[in-house]
């Protein structure tokens, strides 16, 4: 597969662990911390790196996106 399908995958991986850890933070949640808390260092790189994600998906989503890309509605 091509670095770019291999980057996708990550970045959708981050932002799907960064949505979770929102979602749960409702409830008082915030397992990134729970897990990397001692590593305060590491935990920043991971909540800097969802965020880059996200910067990423925004703009190459239109490209990658069957449905944004044949015009449909999204």
């Amino acid at each position: 597969s091509k670095p770019m399908d291999k980057l996708h995958g990550v970045a959708f991986i981050l932002l799907i662990v960064g949505g979770l850890n929102v979602g749960l933070s409702a409830l008082g949640l915030n397992v990134v911390n729970m897990l990397l808390g001692a590593w305060p260092a590491v935990e920043m790189i991971i909540y800097v790196l969802i965020g880059l994600s996200a910067i990423y998906e925004v703009a190459t989503h239109k490209k990658n996106c069957k449905g944004c890309g044949s015009g449909a509605v999204a």
